[in-house]
């Protein structure tokens, strides 16, 4: 019985000392400030430079057509057009 006990012991010593962070190997975590392609700017948390600065970004949802949309629906087309164009011939006689 003793064994498991000390068994229990250096078990839950053991966890709480996993639980800990280790110091001086965590980057610097503070506030910084976001300034986005429209000039407006908005404050975060970050590891990013030093504590104050700002990030200017160049690419944004308000300006990324990932977001915008803008070339996704030339591509779109471009894709239904081709579709259209290799199967121009291949039409059905049968009528509904």
């Amino acid at each position: 019985m003793v064994n498991l006990t000390k068994l229990l012991i250096v078990l839950k010593n053991s966890f709480v000392i996993s639980l800990v962070m280790k110091k001086n190997i965590h980057p610097n975590y503070h506030n910084i400030k976001v300034e986005m392609t429209d000039g407006t700017q908005f404050e975060t948390k970050s590891t990013w430079g030093k504590e104050g600065e700002v990030l200017k970004l160049e690419i944004d949802p308000k300006s990324h057509s990932a977001w915008t949309g803008g070339k996704q629906k030339l591509m779109d087309k471009g894709r239904i057009s081709k579709f259209n164009k290799k199967f121009q011939n291949f039409k059905s006689d049968k009528k509904n």
